[in-house]
């Protein structure tokens, strides 16, 4: 049976306050608990206005704390912003908070520019060549391997995730024999061809085990499609202010905005939004049905920030009783 969770950038909005961010973002994470969702991630992203998830331990810590049995974790950690040690100590402490809770997905791209590495003191080019030696690192460090031992941290059991928008994170998913998450909802062009890596390279390390694939949608479900589809135009704003260079804060929506834009804008809107689920709750379950059973995923993470946070909350649980249905 497919499971269903949450991505969360913890949008800050135009207008709104970081405050405000953090109680949404508390607010969704118990929304998705009672809806039956199985996790809620958070992504790490640094120097962007609209975007409140950068301490993104502090942010599970405080949705942890909110919840009680939805799973909380990353989606993902860069680990080349960090060194393992210090995300040994992080999720260690996590886990010993919430024990059976934590997942802690790893990601490789920095996503930095020059004066963000300055500010990180990290040669991130280089740290993301170190990628896989690190990640077998963090994971000796929560083991309890190597002379030094990180407290908290030593003997914590997180789910490892990898997470991945190309062949690589699949390829090093599944020499390590964990999870993987694949980033459809803004980067779908490998989708298809690093699942069948991932699962067809995959190596045990228990008895028993099997190849696991998340894949992310965009979920925007609403009483009509119109609704949905004005709900959207808030991220297709920043997708476009981002790829334009002028990330702002998460603005509202504008019906008729995907029609007021030159082609090719509305031409990346529509490569990058393949993997989307916009409609009533009948349309957007039947979206996801048919992208679980061209992905055979175990899982669908859903990304889809609104203005409104209680927009989401709803969208969510329109779709979450249409799937169940």
């Amino acid at each position: 049976m497919t499971a269903y969770s949450i991505l969360d950038l913890v949008p800050v909005r135009e207008g709104g306050t970081l405050g405000e961010a953090f109680e949404a973002a508390r607010d969704l994470a118990r929304a998705a608990e009672e809806a039956g969702c199985k996790r809620y991630w958070v992504a790490e992203h640094h120097a962007m206005e609209g975007i409140a998830g950068g301490a993104t331990s502090v942010v599970l810590a405080h949705v942890g704390n909110a919840t009680s049995t939805i799973r909380i974790g990353s989606g993902g950690i860069m680990l080349p912003n960090h060194t393992p040690f210090q995300i040994a100590e992080q999720f260690g402490t996590l886990d010993a908070l919430f024990p059976g809770r934590v997942d802690l997905g790893l990601g490789r791209a920095p996503g930095a520019g020059p004066e963000l590495q300055r500010a990180l003191r990290k040669d991130l080019h280089r740290a993301a060549e170190m990628f896989p030696q690190d990640v077998v690192e963090l994971m000796a460090l929560m083991a309890g391997d190597g002379e030094i031992h990180p407290t908290p941290g030593r003997g914590a059991k997180p789910e490892f995730w990898m997470l991945g928008s190309s062949l690589f994170g699949a390829q090093l998913a599944a020499r390590l024999g964990i999870p993987y998450a694949f980033a459809s909802h803004f980067a779908p062009d490998h989708l298809d061809s690093a699942l069948e890596v991932y699962r067809r390279d995959f190596r045990h390390r228990e008895v028993g085990q099997k190849p696991h694939v998340m894949a992310a949608m965009n979920l925007f479900c609403a009483d009509t499609e119109e609704e949905a589809q004005t709900l959207a135009t808030s991220q297709m704003q920043a997708f476009v202010a981002l790829r334009t260079g002028k990330p702002s804060r998460l603005k509202p929506p504008v019906e008729g905005y995907r029609d007021q834009l030159p082609a090719p804008a509305q031409a990346m809107l529509a490569h990058i939004g393949q993997a989307s689920a916009v409609g009533t709750p009948e349309q957007c379950a039947e979206a996801v049905r048919a992208f679980v059973q061209r992905t055979r995923a175990d899982e669908i993470i859903f990304a889809g920030p609104t203005f409104d946070p209680q927009a989401r909350i709803s969208s969510l649980q329109k779709a979450m009783r249409a799937l169940a249905s």
